[in-house]
């Protein structure tokens, strides 16, 4: 039986990641640009949006965002920054269209604004659409657990333009070694370590940021026992997986009831 193309709007269609969602739109027959929205007053609005993103030409120009562009889609992807996704957040809920949401850096104030928006609209939510690392975070998850006292370390590294650190998907494996060992991650964060710090505290989950070149990302979970460890990696070679795992989050999320979902659920895994 064949399945329609999914119409899809792409919000911050002039971004990094914004471009990559365009070009694998454009390379699949299984969806359709829909909208491309970019910031009001964007130099380049009214250009087209498949050789803006470096993609064979597109029917749809860049475009302010409008209600009436967001009625033409069924989905809306997002990879922009925590206040522009909840402006887009509300037009979404508004038009009855899938939000899958990617931006990262939200403050607890933001995420209960997500939360509350998901009560009347499906948002797929994640801080890293790539299947691999969804995966990844499950399988860190059984090992925090089964390795209860084993240390754990989180090592991420960026390109040299990235603003938030640590990365939101070195927070999300964090959350997933809490939730492994029922500890809440805000109390057993280490973020930083200079000078005379003392012994390692017992449950600790600690983080480490590199920056540099144009590194896509690259996450490794340490989890160091007596005389062994375990590392747990991934390793991001093209922004394009994480557009082509938003797109699959899109076309899993249609139908689906209002809520806040995760990329867990889009690969039916346990949370």
């Amino acid at each position: 039986m064949s399945t329609s193309p999914l119409r899809i709007a792409v919000a911050g269609a002039t971004g990094r990641m914004g471009q990559a969602v365009v070009r694998a739109i454009l390379q699949s027959r299984d969806y359709v640009l829909a909208a491309a929205f970019a910031r009001n007053a964007h130099p380049d609005l009214g250009k087209n949006a498949g050789t803006f993103a470096g993609a064979q030409p597109s029917s749809i120009e860049l475009t302010e965002v409008s209600a009436a562009g967001m009625a033409e889609a069924d989905a809306l992807i997002d990879f922009t920054a925590p206040a522009a996704s909840l402006a887009f957040g509300r037009l979404a809920a508004d038009a009855h269209v899938v939000h899958v949401l990617g931006s990262t850096g939200f403050s607890p104030e933001q995420e209960a604004q997500v939360t509350a928006l998901a009560g009347e609209s499906v948002i797929i939510k994640s801080s890293n659409m790539s299947l691999g690392v969804t995966l990844l975070a499950s399988l860190v998850r059984q090992a925090a657990k089964a390795l209860s006292e084993f240390d754990v370390e989180i090592l991420e590294m960026h390109h040299r333009s990235k603003v938030d650190a640590p990365s939101g998907t070195a927070l999300l494996l964090g959350e997933a070694v809490a939730e492994g060992r029922s500890r809440p991650l805000a109390e057993n964060s280490v973020r930083s370590r200079d000078g005379n710090i003392g012994p390692r505290k017992p449950g600790a989950i600690g983080f480490a940021s590199l920056r540099g070149g144009t590194v896509v990302g690259e996450h490794s979970v340490m989890l160091a026992g007596p005389h062994e460890r375990v590392v747990l990696s991934h390793v991001a070679e093209d922004r394009m997986i994480f557009a082509r795992g938003a797109l699959a989050a899109a076309r899993w999320a249609q139908g689906k009831s209002s809520g806040l979902y995760s990329m867990a659920d889009v690969l039916g895994l346990d949370g």
